[in-house]
């Protein structure tokens, strides 16, 4: 190869990096993840163990936004120290600290945020509260998010009750109008979390039921990636396979991949349940 043709390739393959860069630069990450609460009876699985190996999975698959559950607030703020990420939200038995929170983690030098709230699963969403035949108090936090390049959009992170089912359909037409009346501009939205239902279960269908509504899984341009399900109870002979952690979207989103993250650790798994990533662009770059 003479020096001029060694100039031109190295030119070339500077020019394609470059635009394969500002190409990766225009998508986003966006994860759920159950990342399971830090049970003292977990033996084994102790959150002081798997919180190092939470932290890592996060920084190496680079995602943006993440919307955790079951997370208490020293597990929140672990996270957000050891990856410098702000969050939203707050504790679902108080309103502020105590209990589960389902929060919103951010990198703050990629996103900000606008506007954010947390309302409750229940007949009484503005206070903490249990609704229907739910067992426990569930909430949903959402935040209106712009990134670094200006785009505006909103983020909604649920936990569903894992006994009631018809909390679980009331939840799902909750979430749908609370949307509808949130988001009055008609951005594009992304709604996550641990739904605590497979893709048969009626409270799934409610969401889907109108038609500008997604599932991120189904609408990927790369095929979705990982095992059939997401919940493993820490079982490392067990194959999961029902899917009840979700990604939705709605606008103009295109879905470029979406997978359910497998990583593990000498036979251990960083949570009980199985993190869902999805990776995004805008349809109308602006």
């Amino acid at each position: 190869m003479t020096k001029n043709t060694a100039k031109i390739f190295l030119l070339l393959l500077g020019l394609s990096l470059g635009f394969l860069s500002a190409t990766a630069a225009q998508n986003h990450r966006i994860a759920t993840f159950n990342i399971r609460w830090d049970n003292p009876k977990d033996e084994g699985n102790l959150w002081k163990d798997r919180v190092t190996q939470v932290l890592q999975l996060i920084q190496f698959h680079e995602i943006g936004i993440l919307g955790t559950q079951e997370t208490l607030a020293h597990q929140l703020l672990a996270i957000n120290e050891g990856l410098g990420y702000a969050s939203l939200g707050v504790g679902r038995d108080d309103g502020a600290e105590k209990g589960e929170f389902s929060p919103i983690h951010y990198d703050p030098k990629r996103y900000s945020v606008e506007k954010s709230g947390t309302f409750w699963l229940s007949l009484s969403p503005d206070v903490p509260s249990k609704g229907w035949d739910a067992a426990l108090n569930r909430i949903c936090t959402w935040g209106k998010f712009v990134s670094s390049s200006g785009e505006r959009f909103y983020v909604f992170n649920v936990h569903y009750d894992h006994m009631g089912q018809q909390a679980r359909e009331e939840s799902s037409k909750l979430v749908l109008a609370k949307i509808k009346e949130i988001n009055s501009e008609k951005l594009p939205v992304i709604w996550m979390g641990d739904f605590n239902v497979n893709p048969e279960n009626k409270a799934y269908g409610v969401i889907l039921e109108n038609a500008s509504w997604k599932d991120a899984r189904l609408i990927s341009k790369l095929p979705s990636y990982g095992p059939r399900g997401t919940f493993t109870g820490f079982d490392w002979e067990r194959l999961p396979n029902e899917i009840i952690d979700h990604i939705f979207v709605q606008g103009e989103i295109e879905v470029l991949r979406h997978g359910i993250l497998s990583d593990n650790y000498g036979k251990k798994y960083p949570s009980d349940h199985f993190p869902v990533l999805m990776e995004f662009r805008w349809v109308k770059e602006k």
